[in-house]
């Protein structure tokens, strides 16, 4: 599983225009494949006049081929689906889905200007689109001496770990997420720093 990796941080829509025809390309985030299918439909939904919704998909890691989906929605094979899956694989993106809709302009592209102007319009919309960079947290409860409490917090900030709760009663009990990259060695040096007297536990 890759711990990090960048993905769109809202949904965000462009439109270009080719000969006429109208690209209206709209992309979102979708970390699962029923995430991606939902957002499709909707797109549907919203533009039930258009003359194609084509769309492609790469659900988890940029560059991940095992969730990747598209569609020509009518046009000629291989003339939209493929060319905006390429364009989202080599994106730097993750967890993302694009449909672009067309309404015909009346001037036929031709297959390879048909490829071009959906590409284009997947381009426009990831040069717009913003991004956040999605993390996979794992949670981590910790049970301490009040004399080590502060010391352990000292070492939050390198870990990039969040506190969600915290109990005090004759010990401190904390209730804390980190990126999963961070667990050995955050476990590990909490493990040295306490020399054994700090509890870990990881809820299952």
């Amino acid at each position: 599983m890759t711990p990090r990796y960048t993905v769109p941080a809202q949904r965000y829509r462009c439109e270009i225009e080719v000969k006429r025809s109208r690209f209206i390309a709209t992309v979102a985030a979708t970390p699962t494949i029923e995430q991606s299918r939902d957002f499709i439909r909707t797109m549907q939904q919203e533009f039930p006049d258009a003359n194609h919704n084509c769309w492609a998909c790469v659900v988890g890691a940029p560059g991940a081929t095992a969730d990747t989906a598209m569609s020509d929605d009518g046009e000629p094979h291989g003339a939209a689906g493929k060319p905006m899956l390429t364009a989202l694989q080599h994106s730097g993106l993750g967890d993302i889905t694009v449909v672009v809709t067309r309404y015909f302009g009346g001037i036929h592209l031709g297959k390879g200007g048909m490829a071009r102007a959906y590409t284009d319009a997947v381009l426009a919309a990831l040069s717009g689109v913003t991004t956040k960079e999605k993390i996979d947290y794992c949670a981590v409860e910790i049970g301490c001496d009040y004399a080590l409490l502060e010391p352990l917090q000292r070492l939050f900030d390198a870990y990039e770990v969040v506190v969600d709760d915290q109990q005090f009663a004759d010990q401190v009990t904390l209730f804390l997420r980190l990126p999963e990259e961070h667990l050995t060695r955050f476990t590990t040096h909490i493990t040295d720093l306490s020399h054994g007297r700090i509890t870990i536990a990881i809820p299952a």
